[in-house]
């Protein structure tokens, strides 16, 4: 299993009614097809009542292992869905990276 199907299953834990997992690696000075860098956008009504830091928190114990090993680098954007609605849907770009591949 991949990398980012890893990812994308065990946080089906948190029950999102919108999930999506973005390998970014490309971006960065990484080998060609590595899995380090992700961007995980997660819709969740778990979130409710949580700050961020808590949030990301239930993230980081879901994703352990990835974290301990393969994956560098993970961007949260972590929304409740009445926050992601009041956003239109929307998450911010992520940067661009200094030497990475693509720049």
């Amino acid at each position: 299993m991949s990398i980012q199907a890893s990812i994308e299953d065990k946080l089906q834990a948190l029950e999102p009614t919108y999930l999506q997992v973005e390998n970014e690696s490309h971006m960065h000075n990484v080998p060609a097809d590595s899995e380090t860098h992700f961007k995980v956008t997660l819709v969740s009504p778990r979130f409710q009542g949580l700050m961020p830091v808590k949030r990301h928190q239930q993230i980081y114990a879901a994703l352990a292992e990835e974290l301990s090993g393969p994956v560098h680098a993970l961007a949260l954007h972590l929304y409740t869905p009445e926050e992601w609605q009041a956003r239109g849907g929307g998450r911010p770009d992520s940067p661009h990276c200094r030497g990475g591949g693509g720049s």
